[in-house]
């Protein structure tokens, strides 16, 4: 058998509730590969206690299974509250914070037998698809450590990768699952908003744009968390992929979207691998204008980080701490007049309709998942694509905004390496509350792929 720190949660999980091996050995195990691979990357931060959290495996040893993830040691995303585990968001503004309370996330992981063990690291705030804050300092690439990880879920996605947990929540609002997916070689998955239940303080704009979601290095542990995250409201199983999808190759939107070099040809092998199971792959062209989403989208988004973050805005001392990305997006969004967000909400449902009307011809479209390789660790975002400047520090993003636009399910699949040796990736688009449909469609992907297994960083096996 391999060593228990390889194995995926599901597998964790029957060799727990067969007793053929404990929780005990488990964490064991899993701090053992935390303690040898996680300096370098720094994944894992406010790591719990050692002798703490094997108690908590001795005690689901005596414990009779709770859940699917009865015993198997997990790290919660650093924007998620977690009763008494050091909860920073990135920000020295709550580098002392411990809640005394858990988040709905976290009371599900825990409802599931899930042990809580640390936190996955984040960009400030979760702004930016770059895994740097002032507390913990970046998350590196395991692919390779000169490089970003993204984010904002880049410690989920580079734990995942390095094996330092079977499994990883993440959220989304801005390709923060589907970026570091690609960039850590592992499957991110964005649920149809409104899936995943939010927490208390999100905002009704904030709930709509972004939104909780699984990571994982296969689909049934991908599957598997989505069902505890969304609370049950998605059923395990209930997928079905058609006999022969048709599938829409977006690319680069009829040139709307700057690529790095050779990003669209290594897409377009995993393009090749889909016909290869027999799927129908044929370029779609732009359902819809570009300008008018990233537009509808910066006002929305500004609108809704004005409002999550206005408090720390309003005081001098706070503001001053604040990342230069939530003091563009603030000012911005406390600046938009009310015409202009009715507009936007106005554009989100005409992306929408249409993007229904693209559903009837397709079961799924496909574009990249990031518009650039995995760039310097050091740099702050990349501030051009080929020559054409990103005009905003989330400009070279602007690939993810249709799906987060519209909140429909978008699955982040491996594609491959390119000739730097570094990973790429597709997202797997689909209709609204066609999430069952293309986590199927998914699984066939993997079973013919098997990107994680095949390539994964030197450090791992």
């Amino acid at each position: 058998m391999r060593e228990l720190w390889q194995l995926g949660a599901s597998a964790l999980s029957d060799l727990i509730a067969r007793r053929a091996v404990s929780p005990v050995e488990v964490m064991r195990e899993v701090l053992g590969r935390i303690e040898a691979v996680n300096g370098p990357v720094n994944a894992i931060v406010s790591l719990r206690d050692r002798e703490a959290l094997m108690g908590e495996a001795r005690l689901a040893e005596a414990m009779p299974p709770a859940g699917w993830l009865h015993g198997v040691p997990v790290a919660v995303k650093d924007l998620v509250e977690v009763k008494g585990v050091r909860s920073t968001r990135g920000s020295p503004l709550l580098k002392d914070h411990v809640p005394v309370a858990d988040d709905g996330l976290a009371r599900r992981l825990r409802a599931a037998g899930a042990i809580i063990i640390g936190k996955t690291n984040v960009p400030a705030f979760g702004l930016g698809s770059h895994t740097v804050n002032p507390v913990f300092g970046p998350t590196r690439n395991p692919y390779d450590l000169s490089k970003s990880a993204g984010g904002s879920s880049g410690g989920a996605a580079a734990a995942l990768a390095l094996r330092m947990v079977s499994v990883a929540d993440g959220s989304d609002m801005m390709g923060s699952l589907r970026n570091p997916a690609a960039w850590n070689n592992v499957y991110g998955f964005r649920p149809t908003a409104g899936l995943v239940p939010g927490e208390a303080r999100d905002g009704v704009v904030q709930h709509r744009l972004s939104t909780d979601g699984p990571m994982a290095r296969d689909l049934t542990d991908l599957e598997a968390l989505l069902a505890t995250l969304s609370d049950g409201a998605y059923r395990l199983g209930s997928g079905k992929a058609p006999r022969q999808p048709r599938i829409g190759w977006l690319g680069d939107w009829g040139g709307a979207y700057a690529m790095e070099a050779g990003l669209l040809a290594q897409c377009e092998t995993a393009l090749q691998g889909m016909e290869g199971l027999g799927w129908a792959v044929e370029p779609v062209a732009a359902p819809y204008p570009a300008p008018a989403l990233w537009e509808a989208w910066t006002i929305l988004r500004q609108f809704a980080v004005a409002m999550s973050l206005g408090a720390h805005w309003r005081d001098e001392a706070e503001q001053a701490l604040l990342p230069a990305q939530a003091k563009w997006e603030i000012s911005h969004g406390f600046a938009r007049k009310v015409a202009e967000v009715e507009w936007a909400a106005e554009t989100r449902l005409a992306w929408l309709a249409a993007a229904r009307e693209m559903f009837t011809r397709y079961d799924a479209v496909v574009l990249p998942s990031t518009q650039v390789w995995p760039f310097p660790v050091e740099a702050r975002w990349p501030e051009a694509i080929g020559g054409q400047v990103m005009d905003t520090y989330h400009r070279w993003m602007e690939v993810v905004v249709p799906a987060s636009l519209a909140g429909l399910p978008a699955l982040a699949l491996p594609a491959g390496f390119g000739t730097a040796g570094l990973p790429a990736g597709v997202q797997l688009i689909g209709a609204p509350g066609a999430d069952a449909t293309i986590l199927a469609l998914g699984r066939a992907y993997h079973e013919a792929t098997d990107w994680p297994a095949l390539h994964p960083p030197a450090q791992s096996p």
